[in-house]
């Protein structure tokens, strides 16, 4: 099938967080999870398609260890040389990243650029020095918490709602001097305010929504929003069911969410990540019954949010496909905001914060 290209003057998208997965694929891993560190070593040619008609510049590709039996470090380690691997085997397509000029090589080129990040820092084990071993192998985004708690602080679905550890205080320092991009997506609230205290670099919220809007625990605070865009870092609106308090969010909600983020941080500061790929589902039926069926697992396994629930699926089913980008553009130019500003959301807000900690 001959693969889309990407004309240079089409949309310039950044996606702080989701990788390239055609969720139709026999086999498929649910939406909720990434693949084994021992999975294939090629990508589906719909999915590289749909990535690459859709605009996407770069996308922050959720690798390692998130939840689960297996060794944190081993694990994490053994999927950083897989996806180094994958990015190997689709040279025409894929462009690693190091460095924010990366991402507008891969622009010009009409790639996608894989940036290379954590949704859990379990793998530092109790040696914070391990953050500077990733960074050599690549890694540039590192969210501290996933749902539950983990030895640097509390994710969102933790009751005591505790603070950075003085071990999350080492790894967060740690990360700065590595030039890694703190990442507070699924962290509590206190958590969350205290690693913005002690960070000395900007910081991403990559993936969330707004709590004034949607009162969930997976969407921030006003006061975090506002402290991480003081700081000069950034906030990702996801496409997910968090966006509506019944959990069927549509697009509207996005730009909903995606306004009231402007509002409170000032639209230098907020983006997108999507928490979803460029590929739509086809079949909505079956989605909704694997969604039940992946919710159940992540509930056995305490590593489920408030708002998963059977009948809702993890997308905006009318925010889909290749398309959705262009969508998006679409309906906020249709309200009145400015080319420039859906510019900066779509992609130039995440390209400067990246600019700013990882260097040119």
């Amino acid at each position: 099938m001959p693969r889309a290209r990407r004309a240079q003057s089409d949309l310039f998208v950044i996606n702080m967080l989701r990788g390239i997965r055609n969720p139709n694929r026999r086999g498929s891993r649910g939406p909720f999870g990434g693949a084994p560190a021992d999975g294939p070593l090629t990508l589906d040619e719909r999915a590289l398609s749909d990535a690459l008609a859709s605009g996407t510049a770069a996308t922050n590709t959720t690798i390692g260890y998130v939840a689960g039996p297996e060794d944190p470090f081993e694990y994490s380690v053994a999927d950083v040389s897989r996806w180094n691997r994958i990015i190997r085997a689709h040279p025409d397509a894929l462009l690693k990243v190091w460095a924010a000029s990366d991402i507008e090589r891969a622009a010009r080129e009409g790639k996608v650029g894989i940036i290379r990040g954590f949704q859990n820092a379990a793998m530092m084990g109790d040696d914070p020095q391990r953050v500077a071993v990733f960074a050599g192998l690549g890694v540039k985004i590192i969210q501290l918490t996933y749902n539950g708690p983990n030895q640097i602080g509390h994710g969102s679905m933790v009751p005591e709602n505790g603070g950075l550890t003085d071990f999350g205080r080492d790894v967060v320092a740690e990360l700065n001097a590595t030039r890694t991009l703190v990442d507070l997506s699924h962290s509590g609230e206190r958590t969350c305010l205290d690693a913005i205290d002690a960070t000395t670099t900007p910081v991403a919220i990559t993936h969330t929504g707004c709590g004034a809007v949607t009162d969930l625990p997976r969407n921030k605070t006003d006061r975090e929003l506002r402290l991480v865009a003081e700081d000069g870092g950034i906030v990702g609106i996801y496409f997910m069911p968090f966006l509506a308090a019944d959990g069927m969010a549509v697009a509207e909600d996005v730009v909903h969410h995606l306004e009231h983020a402007v509002q409170v941080c000032g639209e230098e500061h907020v983006g997108i990540g999507t928490d979803g790929g460029t590929t739509a589902v086809d079949d909505l039926d079956a989605a909704y019954e694997a969604a039940r069926r992946e919710v159940e697992a992540r509930r056995r396994a305490g590593i489920s949010a408030a708002g998963e629930r059977p009948g809702v699926v993890p997308f905006i089913p009318d925010l889909q496909g290749p398309g959705q980008f262009r969508k998006l553009a679409d309906m906020l130019l249709a309200r009145g905001h400015t080319f420039e500003r859906v510019e900066r959301i779509l992609g130039l807000n995440a390209l400067r914060v990246m600019r700013d900690v990882w260097g040119a």
